[in-house]
């Protein structure tokens, strides 16, 4: 009896130790198990964190590109301001939009690679994925925008240009214009003169002799008949003294007295113009010489 007692016995403490080592195992499974779930659990939460930390960087990206802001010359107010699109500030606009394109490129590839890493993460939550497209429409949008802009900067130029010809039009027109009136103003101001000795103005026809009676007191006068290449241009407006080379001289073209005097200076005879509109009412000046 007391052998069959202790035969149970020592199975009792086997099964008792076997449940125990069971249970142990068990436990350290479980601890194990637990390790890996909190670990996944933490790896887990820090992608979520990094995703929304990389929705929300891209998203500050986004706001950040301001379009149609007042520094940007979207909208010339006046002609200056539009042909000044072809210069500087025109340049300051395409690099402008170049920038803003090269941003929302980055954007876009920011979001590639956030779909990718979202796609092989494991994470399956609607709200990141709702986020993501949110950026998506963003971008379009963005995208929409500056080819708005790069239009109405397209419309400014070739505004500026046809502009800019109908200036340089305008301005050729006045040129001309002044130009003409210089020239005619030059022209009104011009007389014709020649001065030279009674015996060379005869023999080339500028002056005559008229009247008297057979042969004497006749009076020298124009003869109206001379060639043009006698005649030197002096215009009235630019130059009122004409100096002659010898020390007597007389008018003898009919400009009114009054609008002209003769002067001695240094032993030379010099003709000064007091009233330049008045002689100039006489297209010709002949002096003659001695």
């Amino acid at each position: 009896m007391r052998k069959y007692l202790s035969t149970i016995l020592a199975a009792g403490v086997l099964l008792l130790g076997g449940a125990t080592m069971f249970f142990y195992s068990q436990y350290q499974k479980s601890q194990s198990s637990n390790a890996t779930l909190e670990t996944a659990s933490r790896n887990t939460q820090d992608q979520y964190a990094q995703t929304i930390n990389a929705i929300a960087e891209i998203q500050d990206s986004l706001n950040a590109i301001a379009l149609g802001d007042k520094n940007m010359p979207l909208e010339s107010t006046n002609l200056h301001e539009e042909r000044n699109m072809g210069a500087p500030s025109g340049q300051e606009a395409l690099e402008r939009i170049g920038l803003l394109r090269a941003s929302i490129q980055r954007s876009k590839e920011r979001i590639g690679r956030l779909e990718h890493d979202l796609k092989h993460s494991g994470l399956r939550v609607a709200g990141l994925n709702k986020m993501v497209a949110g950026l998506r429409e963003a971008t379009a949008e963005k995208e929409r925008q500056i080819a708005e802009l790069v239009a109405q900067v397209d419309t400014l130029h070739v505004q500026v240009g046809s502009l800019t010809t109908q200036v340089a039009q305008v301005q050729d027109t006045v040129r001309m214009r002044d130009e003409t009136l210089v020239q005619r103003q030059r022209e009104l101001a011009t007389v014709y003169y020649v001065a030279d000795s009674k015996r060379a103005l005869q023999r080339s026809g500028v002056i005559e002799a008229r009247g008297g009676v057979l042969g004497l007191g006749k009076t020298l006068k124009p003869s109206g008949r001379s060639a043009d290449y006698a005649f030197t241009p002096l215009n009235t407006d630019e130059q009122t003294v004409l100096q002659l080379p010898t020390a007597k001289a007389q008018v003898i073209s009919q400009q009114p007295l009054s609008s002209y005097e003769l002067r001695l200076v240094n032993g030379r005879m010099e003709l000064h113009i007091l009233s330049p509109q008045e002689f100039r009412k006489i297209r010709q000046l002949v002096i003659v010489t001695a």
